[in-house]
């Protein structure tokens, strides 16, 4: 009996090391409906593009910094063409929209914008671009739906030609935390449990790492907060649903109960509320910049080789 039971916890043992490393935590099938339904009321999504595309003007004026003169950008998760609103031929000449979702892609595609604009249906898990065939690739608030982001990454940086730069913005941790904690309280006190209602999103010290690891030279990381107040949880909710931006986590439950959702609201108003009635949801933002290495890429100095101290310059 005992060495039947060595034998099963062996096999037990065997079959969890060689699991993929790779975890499923997005429905990207589930994304994409999302997106269609939301593009298909073209007057409905217009009206909350409020967030994106003011994340996509921060994204766009970081441009300003790159001095160099760009012919081709390719704008992965392009959505309905936040970023194409806030570029112009300064920045660059041609800008490649790439979205999942075809009905996103192609819902403003009577606007006539600054620069020429071409669109490809594009999975961001799986990019169609060759290595060294990019100049630049823009990204904004599209890979934290990315089930593999450090592969994602990798195929970025692949496409990039030699000095070529990679500009992202990404929704982080502390997103709509206010949000995540009254569901977690509602549930909890009635039906005696958590189930994940909002997406689980990266740390700004783990995107500096992953930028690392995925061969990035110079990789930089800055936090920036955007808080926008609704009259109670219900319309926040339905801006979300609205924007595309509903839960799609693999785990999560179909259905959320009338009353934990009315319990949630409540608590919402109770613990975050502000004084006029009113309740604010925060979206923190992590902006990330990453060149690929070249031969006229700058390095670090070594440790120990400066020649001034920070005493006697403050």
């Amino acid at each position: 009996m005992l060495r039947k039971l060595l034998t099963q916890q062996t096999i037990l043992k065997r079959s969890y090391t060689t699991a993929p490393q790779s975890f499923q935590i997005f429905d990207r099938y589930a994304k994409r409906l999302q997106k269609d339904r939301a593009a298909s009321n073209a007057e409905e999504s217009r009206i909350v593009d409020y967030l994106k595309d003011e994340i996509a003007a921060r994204v766009a004026d970081r441009f300003l910094d790159i001095k160099r003169d760009l012919d081709t950008v390719v704008d992965l998760g392009s959505g309905c063409g936040h970023i194409a609103k806030h570029v112009t031929k300064d920045m660059m000449k041609k800008l490649i929209m790439c979205d999942m979702s075809e009905k996103a892609l192609y819902r403003d595609q009577d606007v006539k914008y600054a620069v020429s604009v071409e669109r490809l249906q594009v999975d961001e898990e799986a990019l169609p671009f060759p290595e060294n065939s990019i100049e630049a690739v823009v990204s904004s608030l599209s890979l934290n739906w990315v089930n593999d982001l450090p592969g994602s990454l990798i195929q970025i940086k692949n496409s990039l030609k030699p000095d070529g730069v990679f500009l992202g913005a990404m929704f982080g941790g502390d997103t709509l935390f206010e949000l995540r904690t009254s569901l977690q309280l509602a549930e909890m006190e009635r039906e005696s449990g958590v189930s994940p209602r909002v997406s689980p999103m990266a740390d700004s010290s783990d995107m500096s790492r992953l930028l690392t690891r995925a061969g990035f030279s110079l990789p930089t990381v800055d936090v920036d907060e955007i808080q926008v107040n609704y009259p109670s949880m219900f319309e926040l909710i339905e801006d979300l649903k609205a924007m595309g931006e509903s839960n799609a986590v693999l785990t999560r439950r179909p259905f959320l109960k009338r009353d934990t959702l009315l319990a949630a609201a409540s608590i919402y108003k109770e613990l975050h509320g502000n004084s006029d009635g009113s309740i604010p949801a925060t979206f923190q933002i992590i902006y990330l910049i990453g060149w690929k290495p070249s031969e006229n890429t700058p390095l670090a100095k070594k440790r120990g080789s400066a020649n001034a101290s920070l005493k006697d310059v403050l």
